[in-house]
């Protein structure tokens, strides 16, 4: 409040209610620690990265899967090797391509971090490639490209979902069209078209429903918005005066409740202040209420540009303000209320009355230990009667 005074720290919230023994920090054992320094380091200690790692390393799951069911065929001589073995090393390579990109921050340089779509686009090649070199097993292949729209449903668009179905339909399509007339023995065309029909048909229902669930999400998310912005605004109109953008009597009751609990942890007192302007009736009265509301909303605005960061200042009623000035002996806030009074001397509170000229009366005390609120407030308002009762336009200490 002045250059003069001492620092001060602004108010902390409440006390907490004691903690039990029982429930006390307890340092994490060596074991917890090393899978946390893991954990970090495989899927990085940057929480939505994390997230994106963690989901597509849930989807890449697949791709062990078929390796492995890859490799049993193989095995079993259900499938030729050579082509599953080349398939088993183009997906152990799309693995490591699609986490080094998450790993290294290097998908953060992309709308969609995510990279939803082109791991998509991806997939479906390797289910392609599948469907041609498994032949038994391509069947069953046709429920994972449902299972890799699924995957996008949240992070995909409307376009990325259209692009997704036609290229799925048609790289799909063609794989079958080209396996039924080069190699009708193990893919036989009537049941090429059949599987065909069915991707055609399950996939944009798939997309549909996806498109549905997603909207959903959204309009949960902006609803979500809407109550946290209507909950920030109710909020603000329970602890601020809707005139003068001040606190309110209540807000700067539970403020001066806090201050208290402070003062007795620190032991460093604080100051009321009590102002009340000067023969504001006359400004009603000779130049309405509209010329009253902008003097009130002048001197606030004025107030909260003069005063500390950690004092507080509330519209106590009418005309009438109340100041909160921690950790503030006496003489300090005389220094602070007299700067006021200066700067208020200068202002042109009405616009269209420049010749306006508003003051006020103040009373100041110290918070004494022992005593209540109500008591502190009344001697403070002792001292503005004597203010006003020396002529107005100057501060009584008491």
């Amino acid at each position: 409040m002045s250059a003069t005074a001492p620092p001060s720290r602004p108010l902390p919230p409440p006390a907490a209610a004691p903690v039990e023994a029982s429930a006390a920090w307890v340092r994490p054992s060596p074991t917890r620690r090393l899978l946390g320094a893991l954990g970090d380091l495989a899927l990085s200690p940057d929480r939505k990265q994390r997230i994106r790692i963690s989901r597509s390393l849930i989807s890449m799951l697949v791709y062990v899967v078929c390796v492995l069911i890859t490799g049993y065929g193989a095995d079993n001589g259900l499938v030729e090797p050579g082509p599953v073995h080349h398939l088993q090393i183009g997906l152990v390579s799309w693995i490591v391509v699609v986490y080094t990109c998450l790993r290294s921050g290097f998908n953060e340089r992309f709308a969609d971090p995510a990279l939803t779509l082109p791991q998509i686009l991806g997939a479906q090649v390797w289910i392609a490639w599948s469907y041609v070199a498994c032949a038994p097993f391509r069947g069953a292949l046709m429920m994972l490209l449902a299972l890799v729209l699924v995957f996008g449903i949240f992070n995909l668009n409307r376009l990325g979902r259209r692009v997704t179905n036609i290229y799925t339909v048609t790289l799909l399509g063609s794989v079958m069209g080209w396996m039924a007339w080069h190699d009708p023995a193990h893919y036989p065309p009537k049941v090429e078209f059949a599987h065909f029909v069915l991707m055609a048909t399950i996939l944009p229902v798939v997309s549909m429903l996806g498109a549905q669930l997603s909207d959903m999400r959204s309009k949960l998310k902006r609803q979500k918005n809407e109550l946290t912005e209507a909950l920030a605004r109710i909020q603000e109109m329970a602890t601020r005066d809707e005139l003068t953008g001040l606190y309110n009597r209540r807000h700067m009751n539970e403020m001066l409740q806090q201050a208290i609990k402070q003062m007795e942890r620190s032991g460093q007192t604080f100051s009321l202040c009590v102002i009340d302007l000067d023969h504001f009736k006359h400004v009603n009265d000779n130049h309405g209420h509209g010329a009253g509301d902008e003097v009130l909303r002048n001197f606030a605005r004025l107030a909260r540009q003069t005063l500390r960061e950690t004092d507080a200042l509330a519209r106590w009623g009418g005309e009438e303000f109340l100041m909160l000035l921690p950790e503030t002996r006496h003489e300090q806030g005389l220094i602070g209320i007299q700067r006021l009074r200066d700067r208020l001397r200068e202002l042109v509170v009405v616009d269209h009355l420049p010749d306006l000229r508003v003051t006020f009366s103040a009373g100041l005390t110290e918070f004494r230990g022992g005593e209540t609120i109500e008591q502190a407030v009344e001697r403070a308002d002792q001292a503005l009667y004597q203010a006003k009762a020396g002529g107005r336009n100057c501060t009584r200490l008491i």
